[in-house]
């Protein structure tokens, strides 16, 4: 077997330093409304991605028949749904409590599959099911109780797992013709348009932001979205899925540590229990369903 250039194990922690400063630059970009800063960074993503797709992936479009353009016409709509309630979670809510919350998608792949499929779970998985459950009723039942807007974007965050979820459900159809590289970029450029259609319609403005936040966005694009799923992607070449997955549910304690250092966020004792919770039960989850190919990494 040939060795990989570079361990792989440590480009997947790098992977998921890079991934959970999302909250983070969400978070700075404040001033920004979610759905600018979900365009934008699709847009910047879409536009480091051309070349590749210039160079070698230019053909591959004429794989695809109407019924999938309809399905990545699709994939782009729910994508670009899922980070703009994200995001805009990220604006009412702690990191904690949005970051876990979306962490949940595999779950939720599983049990609409399971629902459409009339499949039956495994014990293990149904236990999980459970124990996230329980988390997500602390979370909910906690900041409901706390006041103010945290309840409105723990919903958000919901309905962004959601989008999420059929967001790989979809996309699962579409990657049959097409490579990884060539479906990203089509449903990021997509997701572009639709943000940019949808901020034009809403009279949103797509300028006179201060130069911090423009920083912000453009980070955004190069190292979660660009540097973190690139080195995903390319250790699963050496490493079992299973073992990425894995390693993924430290981004949401990533995710609350970075912004406890750099925004000095504080996270209610609810929203700690309730997301340690949710983080075993995904841990059980992964663990009991590794041989199944239908949980999908994360992507926000």
């Amino acid at each position: 077997m040939r060795f990989p250039p570079f361990n792989p194990k440590l480009a997947v922690a790098i992977g998921v330093i890079a991934v959970s400063f999302t909250a983070v630059l969400v978070k700075l970009a404040d001033g920004v409304p979610a759905s600018i800063i979900a365009n934008y960074r699709l847009l910047f993503a879409a536009i480091i991605l051309l070349p590749f797709i210039l160079i070698a992936k230019r053909n591959e479009w004429k794989r695809l028949n109407l019924a999938s353009w309809l399905l990545l016409a699709t994939s782009s709509i729910l994508l670009a749904l899922h980070l703009t309630l994200f995001y805009e979670s990220l604006h009412h809510t702690t990191v904690a409590s949005s970051a876990v919350l979306v962490a949940l998608q595999p779950i939720a792949i599983l049990l609409m599959g399971g629902i459409l499929s009339r499949e039956k779970f495994s014990a293990g998985a149904g236990i999980s099911m459970i124990i996230a459950f329980i988390g997500i009723l602390i979370i909910l039942v906690g900041d409901y109780r706390l006041g103010g807007s945290d309840f409105y974007g723990d919903c958000l965050a919901l309905g962004s797992m959601l989008s999420l979820a059929f967001y790989f459900m979809i996309g699962q159809k579409v990657r049959m013709y097409l490579s990884l590289t060539s479906y990203t970029f089509y449903v990021y450029a997509g997701g572009a348009v639709v943000l940019a259609a949808a901020n034009m319609a809403t009279g949103t403005a797509f300028t006179g932001y201060q130069g911090a936040d423009w920083l912000s966005m453009i980070t955004l694009a190069l190292l979660p979205t660009f540097l973190g799923y690139t080195l995903f992607n390319w250790a699963l070449k050496w490493l079992q899925a299973s073992s990425v997955q894995t390693s993924l549910i430290f981004e949401p304690a990533g995710s609350v540590i970075l912004a406890f250092i750099i925004l000095h966020e504080r996270v209610p004792g609810t929203q700690l229990l309730g997301g340690a919770i949710i983080l075993f039960g995904l841990f059980l989850f992964i663990m009991s369903t590794a041989r199944k190919p239908k949980v999908t990494i994360s992507k926000k």
